[in-house]
């Protein structure tokens, strides 16, 4: 009786042969199988074939806990054989980590390994750390049966930088792996914005190197600059790796620095904010304005906006207009802004002469530019004015119309003047000589071919504004 091997870690399968001194008979020669431990198992006989002189059968091997030897027996007629078969049971063969560096409050994967597969029972693997204060870690990690890997995870707390060993023991077996931690600590201190005038609100954080351990990480805040005020402290919440702090700005009269510290486990982050002084100022949409040509007596109006665009509100105590014809309305002084403010005034130039006007808008400001100058420009000119007419064509005529004669006269008068030099052709007529202030009172008559003119139409009477 012999076997492929004579020992096997963990579980499987061996061919296993018995051998007969000489060929089977006729009818074949069974052999009885027999394992004096369950760990192994075959069948209960094999049959070498007639003619033949051996037949194979196959062991099946669970896995064990401790080593072991199984000896299994062939026998036929009074004859008996055996083997033995050394069980090894699975060991761990190693613990391995994914990275061997956790900075913070971080998570590793590690994994034990075993020398082969594990039991029909599965195997427990015992875990721990050298300074468990440093690690979460689970008790026991167990392999599944069959399997020869189970994976773990490892949390480290992140409040000291060290190397922590851990281990993993099963059945006198020990596997080491070390793990080196670094402590989170303060990366950086940023506000929003570097450089305020005037009194505000600045946004600041504090950022660490990793996520704060579970506990949070508080960083302990200060200002060198009494203008500057910040609380006491920040939490950075634990698995976070920044938080949000405002610095409460006051106004400055001159421009200085401010230093916004931090400090947390020993280190020191910091930001520079640079205070200025608050200054007015007043912009405006257009330096001049041009209004073109306008009727007499007929107003037009354009729009100014003024803009607060410094960084202190804008006082503007007046606005004086000089030039015929211009007015200024829309708002009333004084006029106070506030930064980014906007206010609108209404410009109208009116004339009542005809001809060029200049003018300007003044306005008195609280700004350190004093007051601020807008120029006025526009031309007063006679309105025109023209009265359209239009007829209807004679329905019934002895003669052909040829054409249409058009007379006018002034409102009151009966002496009429003829219009057109030349017979229109068409019923219609445009008068663009009529002066306003005035009425007039035109009629139409038909002419033939030869000249004759019909009888005057109905009057209409046109009166010009």
């Amino acid at each position: 009786l012999t076997c492929a091997s004579s020992a096997i870690t963990g579980a499987g399968t061996i061919a296993c042969t018995v051998t007969l001194a000489a060929a089977a008979p006729g009818s074949g020669l069974t052999v009885n199988l027999a394992s004096n431990y369950s760990p192994v198992t075959v069948p209960s006989n094999v049959t070498v074939a007639a003619g033949a002189s051996s037949a194979t059968f196959t062991a099946t091997v669970a896995a064990v806990y401790n080593p072991l030897t199984v000896t299994l027996a062939a026998s036929a007629g009074n004859v008996s054989q055996t083997y033995a078969i050394s069980l090894i049971p699975p060991a761990l063969s190693s613990l391995t980590c994914a990275s061997g560096s956790i900075a913070g409050a971080g998570t590793d994967v590690c994994t034990v390994a075993l020398t082969a597969g594990a039991g029909g029972s599965g195997l427990k693997v015992w875990v721990g750390a050298s300074n468990p204060a440093a690690f979460t870690l689970p008790e026991t990690v167990m392999v599944a049966a069959g399997a020869s890997r189970a994976t773990f995870t490892a949390a480290a707390v992140g409040t000291v930088t060290q190397t922590v060993t851990l281990t993993a023991f099963s059945y006198k077996v020990t596997q080491t792996y070390a793990v080196n931690l670094t402590a989170t600590a303060l990366s950086s201190l940023t506000c929003a914005s570097s450089s305020i005038a005037g009194a505000g609100a600045d946004a600041c954080a504090v950022t660490l190197t990793a996520p704060a351990p579970g506990s949070g990480l508080r960083a302990i805040l200060r200002s060198n600059n009494s203008a500057v005020i910040v609380p006491a402290s920040v939490e950075v919440a634990g698995g976070a790796t920044t938080a949000s702090f405002t610095a409460t700005i006051a106004a400055v009269s001159t421009t200085q620095n401010a230093t916004i510290t931090a400090t947390a486990n020993g280190v020191l982050a910091n930001a520079v904010l640079q205070l200025n002084t608050q200054v007015a100022s007043l912009s405006v949409n257009s330096s001049s304005i041009a209004f073109g040509d306008v009727d007499l007596d007929t107003p037009a109006t354009q729009t100014l906006i003024l803009t607060s665009s410094g960084t202190a509100p804008v006082s503007v105590g007046a606005a004086s207009v000089t030039g015929a014809g211009f007015t200024v309305t829309g708002a009333s002084f004084p006029l106070n802004l506030n930064p980014n403010q906007t206010a609108t005034l209404e410009i109208t130039f009116a004339p009542n002469t005809a001809g060029g006007a200049t003018g300007s808008l003044a306005l008195a400001t609280n700004c350190s530019m004093g007051a601020l100058a807008v120029s006025l420009s526009g031309t007063g000119v006679e309105p025109t004015y023209s009265v359209d007419l239009t007829w209807a064509a004679p329905a019934d005529s002895a003669d052909p119309v040829a054409g249409y004669n058009i007379y006018r006269a002034i409102g009151g008068s009966t002496s009429y003047q003829r219009l057109n030099s030349n017979v229109d052709d068409v019923p219609g007529y445009t008068d663009n000589t009529a002066a306003n202030g005035t009425s007039y009172n035109y009629y139409v008559t038909s002419v033939d071919a030869e000249g004759n003119e019909s009888a005057p139409s109905n009057l209409f009477t046109a009166a010009i504004p």
